[in-house]
């Protein structure tokens, strides 16, 4: 018997649901098979232009769903179908989250998860930090290699990632990455919790 599954027979959703909420629904559904699944990974961090395994399962569902010819939106679609297929066993097993069903403008950003991330420890403050703020000044040709990498390091943590807000904020990127960029910051420092005491750095400049 052989593992696979349809090219793209995109899942049968309500027209109500967002895109994004269904692509997210269709890959889930294509990495059950375990051949898809290596053949999605395949793309981490590469440009669209590399991904040639994973064109089989997304071109066709991009033709019918999408923008296929946008390269922001095309390198969203690909970069967070290879970031799911691409998910620890642990993060592949655990109880699907119900983000959907939440308001979209409450639903977690990348700097929310990061900003949970260090408030349970999974990530020192400096170094979610400092990876956020690189981030938000870089062109998404920057941000996207780097993805793989940190989001596995949410993933092990048990930190779970809203794969249909980090694919539209992706594609958007390069046309409003200011007002991402901002979202993920405010995100970051509610979620990360924290004191707002001066820095010791202010104290010291004011004794001198």
């Amino acid at each position: 018997m052989t593992d696979s599954v349809p090219a793209a027979s995109a899942p049968s959703t309500s027209s109500t649901v967002r895109v994004s909420d269904r692509f997210v629904a269709y890959v889930h559904q294509v990495c059950a098979s375990t051949q898809a699944r290596a053949a999605l990974r395949r793309g981490l961090g590469l440009p669209v232009e590399r991904c040639n395994y994973l064109h089989r399962y997304l071109v066709p569902w991009l033709r019918d769903h999408d923008d296929q010819h946008h390269h922001d939106v095309r390198r969203a679609y690909y970069a967070v179908a290879s970031l799911i297929a691409a998910r620890p066993r642990s993060a592949r097993d655990a109880t699907p989250d119900e983000s959907a069903s939440i308001s979209w403008y409450e639903r977690s950003n990348l700097g929310a998860s990061l900003g949970q991330a260090v408030a349970k420890g999974v990530l020192k403050e400096n170094s979610a930090e400092s990876a956020l703020h690189l981030m938000v000044r870089q062109s998404s040709d920057a941000v996207h290699p780097g993805l793989p990498a940190l989001v596995r390091q949410l993933l092990v943590g048990g930190i779970a990632v809203d794969w249909a807000v980090l694919l539209e904020d992706l594609a958007w990127w390069n046309r409003s990455r200011d007002r991402i960029a901002t979202r993920w910051l405010e995100s970051y420092f509610r979620a990360a919790g924290g004191t707002t005491d001066p820095a010791p750095s202010d104290s010291a400049e004011e004794n001198d």
